[in-house]
């Protein structure tokens, strides 16, 4: 393929535009017509040149005039920046905007790719290189600044094929194309200029295998376009014949695309079908099956090469007839067909399978792709509106406003020192940013520079800031004297969720180290107090039904875990024990109000005030159990639940002791000891894994009795709950405990 640069007048750069805006953008040329005189851009183009390319290629994809403007105006701030800022006053601030971010792009992207490729690996190097992709996207507030980027490296890279430089600078801005600028050309669905910059960097980068293709194609160029366009004459006569109104026109050969094929395919250059091929383009889905028969009645379809992606469209859209056909002489040629609808998706944006071409699949992307494809939907209505005169400038204007505001705007990329890319969720600060780097990053950030500044560690970071985290030393945060503060958790200081669970990963692990410590602590005087210090403790935490003695230790620090039951233990065999006559033995103290340690039982007693009330021991009630008063001999009223059968015998004995209750006020903080027994197939870690669930209830056991036999474990809880829903939530989720066979209250 030969790249000869025509440079476009006037009248070629304002196609398309309404004659106001035609005006506007000479004024443009107008405008930097003298300041560009005699100056160069940093890749040697003389200026009014480079920036009048950019504007031809902005017009082939007929961009509105304000980006056409901005491709004109974007190099003054490097070869003229005093001029800068005149354009705002002259061209609006639109214009102002996008140039400022072309200049934003440009200097980013200069940056990254100054990084030597031996500071990569190819694995960090490919996930950097998709994170600078979205990020260029990201980084746009309007997405026709990407659209001047890839116009302005589509104008450098056909100056260096102009001028026929091979250098090393040119086979930087090759890799560079082929890395972001031609993938996001694909992505964003632009195969005009796709192909373009895939072409002209392959050219740069493997110049051999590029002139070996050039050179394949060149050989049969003749030959090969006479017999596609005696193909085309015969179709043509056929389709005419048919009374079929139909474009049918020669494909172009994109030597890039050719070299894919042979590596992809493992196939000699022969072999291709598509090396001679053409197009039918027609008016509507069923004169495409018409042409397709006709085609197949000319010349023999070669039917493992038949593709209908019209009934079976593509996952990304894609639609369009494709045959293979051989010829009377053996020689191929491939045809598609397709409506101009379809042709116009597939030229300029729906149909970038981009996923599928650059192997980046991914599902976490969904929402992302769904983003890019709205912007390719952007792209394609412009082409088709374009074409209509009615309404066409409201329809302009719509889509003008819809493709500004349309950006990839959930996420930011800022740049280490090192410039390396880092992704983090909008609304980001220092503190993500550390910790996204690594946890112990995070865990030592004691401060922050954005762009070389010193700032508070809740500032909102921006696209394509370099951030500097600065750090305590490892040392310190060992020894507990620094770490992460408990203010990173409030509103502000952290954006991203995973942030947040890093830091209370951090602090649960500090508050389990005290824990534990406590735990021992107690346990250690207990075993003081007792005289056995010299005691195994794991064989004392595994006879306690604990895997380890850690979880033990944890038990007993926060409380979960009686002492009296460790001291048990150390007496004799812990699964032989019965409880205690003494009931205060098993009852200690609790954070409420308990009924049981002269906590108010909030009772109310029909007919009298002031009586003193107790619970009764053997049924213990609670809210909102039905209740009955019975008096007795010097203690006052003793509430019973109604079903309690000691109750129903005192009541044979002596009905007129017999009084009404009810539950009254209760307080807040009220609690009643209640029974629970527990019948299950004994193992280790049962009385840990039913104590956890008390716990996650907020119910205080104050008493354990357990006792096994012939591998059932009979077990008895006295806890104490607020109300009976509170107990009843419990005991479901004991009974699905694994081995439980029977829980209930006593």
């Amino acid at each position: 393929m030969v790249f000869v640069v025509t440079r476009a007048g006037d009248d070629e750069l304002c196609t398309g535009l309404r004659p106001e805006d035609a005006a506007r953008l000479r004024d443009a040329i107008e405008f930097v017509r003298e300041p560009y005189a005699g100056k160069q851009v940093p890749t040697g183009q003389d200026a009014m040149d480079f920036s009048r390319d950019v504007v031809a290629a902005l017009a082939s994809l007929k961009a509105d005039a304000d980006t056409r403007i901005a491709g004109m105006l974007f190099e003054l701030a490097v070869v003229v920046p005093e001029k800068v800022a005149a354009i705002e006053a002259r061209f609006g601030k639109e214009v102002a905007d996008m140039v400022t971010s072309i200049r934003q792009l440009m200097r980013l992207h200069e940056g990254m790719f100054a990084r030597k490729d031996a500071d990569r690996t190819k694995t960090s190097a490919a996930s950097q290189l998709e994170v600078l992709r979205k990020m260029t996207l990201a980084m746009s507030s309007d997405m026709r600044v990407v659209l001047v980027r890839l116009c302005s490296r589509l104008a450098t890279l056909r100056h260096f094929a102009e001028i026929k430089s091979e250098s090393d600078f040119e086979l930087r801005y090759a890799r560079e194309t082929f890395d972001l600028y031609a993938p996001l050309a694909n992505r964003l669905g632009i195969w005009q200029l796709k192909w373009e910059l895939e072409d002209l960097s392959f050219r740069f980068s493997e110049p051999d295998n590029y002139k070996r293709v050039a050179k394949m194609l060149e050989e049969k160029r003749v030959e090969r376009e006479q017999f596609v366009e005696d193909a085309i004459k015969r179709l043509r006569s056929e389709l005419a014949s048919a009374g079929i109104r139909a474009e049918v026109y020669g494909r172009p050969k994109h030597i890039y695309s050719i070299w894919n094929k042979m590596q992809g395919k493992a196939i000699d250059f022969s072999r291709l079908h598509d090396v001679r091929a053409f197009r039918v383009i027609v008016e509507d889905v069923k004169t495409c099956y018409a042409v397709l028969s006709i085609v197949h009645d000319i010349w023999t379809p070669i039917a493992e090469e038949f593709d209908d992606y019209i009934a079976r469209p593509k996952s990304n859209g894609y639609q369009s007839l494709h045959t293979v056909v051989e010829a009377d002489d053996g020689r191929t040629l491939e045809v598609q067909i397709r409506t101009q609808q379809m042709h116009r998706f597939a030229e300029f944006g729906v149909a970038a399978h981009w996923r599928y071409k650059e192997g980046t699949g991914n599902a976490q992307d969904d929402t992302y792709d769904q983003k890019i494809a709205w912007l390719r939907q952007l792209l394609n209505w412009k082409s088709e509106i374009t074409d209509t005169v009615v309404g066409q400038e409201d329809s302009e204007r719509q889509w003008v406003e819809q493709l500004k505001a349309a950006s990839i705007n959930d996420r930011i990329y800022v740049l280490t020192p090192q410039g390396r890319l880092i992704e983090l969720p909008m609304g980001a600060t220092p503190i993500d940013f550390a910790y996204q780097l690594h946890s112990d990053v995070g865990h030592r950030c004691r401060g922050a520079r954005v762009n070389g500044t010193m700032v508070p560690l809740n500032t909102v970071l921006k696209n394509g800031q370099t951030v500097e985290i600065i750090t305590a030393k490892g040392e310190a945060v060992a020894m507990g004297t620094a770490g992460p503060s408990r203010d990173w958790l409030s509103d502000g200081y952290t954006a991203s969720p995973r942030t947040r669970s890093k830091i209370r990963a951090w602090f649960n692990a500090i508050e389990q180290a005290q824990t534990l410590a406590h735990g021992r602590i107690l346990l250690d005087k207990t075993l003081q107090r007792e005289g056995k210090t010299a005691v195994n403790l794991d064989d004392l935490a595994h006879r306690l039904g604990f895997a380890k003695l850690e979880e033990m230790l944890l038990a007993v620090g926060n409380e979960r875990f009686s002492l009296r039951v460790v001291e048990q233990a150390l007496h004799g065999d812990a699964h032989e024990r019965t409880a205690p006559d003494d009931e205060s033995q098993l009852t200690r103290k609790s954070r409420a109000s308990s009924v049981t340690q002269g906590g108010k039982a909030g009772v109310l007693i029909l007919g009298t005030e002031g009586l003193l009330t107790q619970m009764a021991s053997c049924c213990k009630p609670a809210p909102p159990d039905p209740i009955v008063g019975f008096i007795t001999r010097g203690k006052g009223v003793s509430i019973h639940r109604a079903s309690c059968k000691n109750l129903s015998q005192m009541v044979l004995r002596a009905p007129e002791r017999m009084v009404q209750s009810s539950w009254g006020e209760l307080g807040g903080d009220t609690v009643y000891p209640v029974d629970v027994f527990v019948l299950a197939q004994d193992r280790q870690g049962l009385l840990r894994d039913i104590s956890d669930i008390f716990l996650r209830e907020k119910i205080n056991v104050i008493g354990v009795s357990t006792r096994s036999s012939k591998g059932q474990a009979f077990m008895s809880f006295t806890g104490e709950i607020s109300s009976t829903e509170q107990l009843q939530r419990a005991m479901k989720v004991i009974s699905e405990v694994r081995g439980v066979a029977e829980v209930k209250r006593v």
